[in-house]
């Protein structure tokens, strides 16, 4: 115990106290040994990443006691609706904290845990972990395969992440303004409600072909635009440059 409690940074008591509230999973005991493993000290480092993001201990209980009972978390966090298809059809990957950690070539720190929950894209489901979206988890896989660092790549997905919640809100500003009653301050009919999850639906190919097109379009621009101004930048450096570089290899 004096062990893992060194190893997750925190007190013999602290631990003692995970315990007691069942945040942890009990020890495999032989006689009056108690052995705990790297699913312990995975399942501490999700409790310190949480309790970093601001949640409670009794919250952190909930959540874990919440995927353990089998919720979906959308119902959890509050975001079920029971009117609207969802847009998304991304599927959610559980891992073992090992084969998280063979995704990312051991870059898996208490840091870059705690920034990818803080994103959303891992939450704690009892002793593994559950990446939100298969296609993520591959792209992200890919591109620390490639050398670039995960924190970085997390950085990445935060800013992308709040672009696309700004893309989705002219999106649904659309939808509302023009295609939808104004709000009279009354909740709305149910015929209503059908209404706009019909309109949603429907628009749901229109406004994926218009992300589609205009990504590829802005990558197409950035991609000219960085290599005209990488050739212009190896003209005007010369053999000078390049030697530089070389020396300091």
């Amino acid at each position: 115990m004096t062990e893992l409690a060194a190893e997750a940074g925190i007190t013999v008591r602290t631990l003692r106290f995970y315990r007691e509230r069942k945040l942890i999973p009990p020890p495999r005991r032989e006689g009056r040994i108690a052995w705990y493993n790297e699913h312990h000290l995975a399942r501490l480092r999700s409790i310190a990443a949480l309790l970093e993001r601001g949640h409670t201990l009794g919250g952190i209980t909930e959540l874990l006691a919440a995927f353990e009972s089998g919720r979906d978390v959308g119902e959890l966090l509050g975001l079920d609706s029971t009117f609207v298809t969802p847009w998304s059809d991304e599927t959610p990957v559980r891992l073992t904290p090992e084969e998280l950690a063979d995704h990312f070539s051991g870059d898996v720190t208490a840091e870059n845990l705690a920034a990818s929950l803080d994103i959303g894209y891992l939450a704690v489901d009892g002793d593994e972990v559950v990446h939100t979206s298969r296609r993520l988890l591959d792209a992200s896989t890919a591109l620390v395969a490639r050398g670039i660092p995960l924190a970085a790549v997390l950085e990445a997905g935060r800013a992308v992440r709040t672009h696309a919640d700004a893309v989705a809100a002219i999106a649904t500003t659309l939808i509302r303004t023009h295609l939808v009653d104004p709000p009279t301050g009354t909740p709305p009919a149910p015929q209503d409600i059908d209404h706009l999850a019909a309109t949603i639906e429907e628009l749901h190919p229109v406004f994926q072909a218009v992300i589609d097109a205009e990504i590829t379009m802005a990558m197409d621009r950035r991609v000219r635009a960085e290599l005209d101004s990488w050739m212009r930048g190896e003209a005007g450096g010369g053999d000078g440059e390049r030697a530089e570089g070389e020396g300091g290899a």
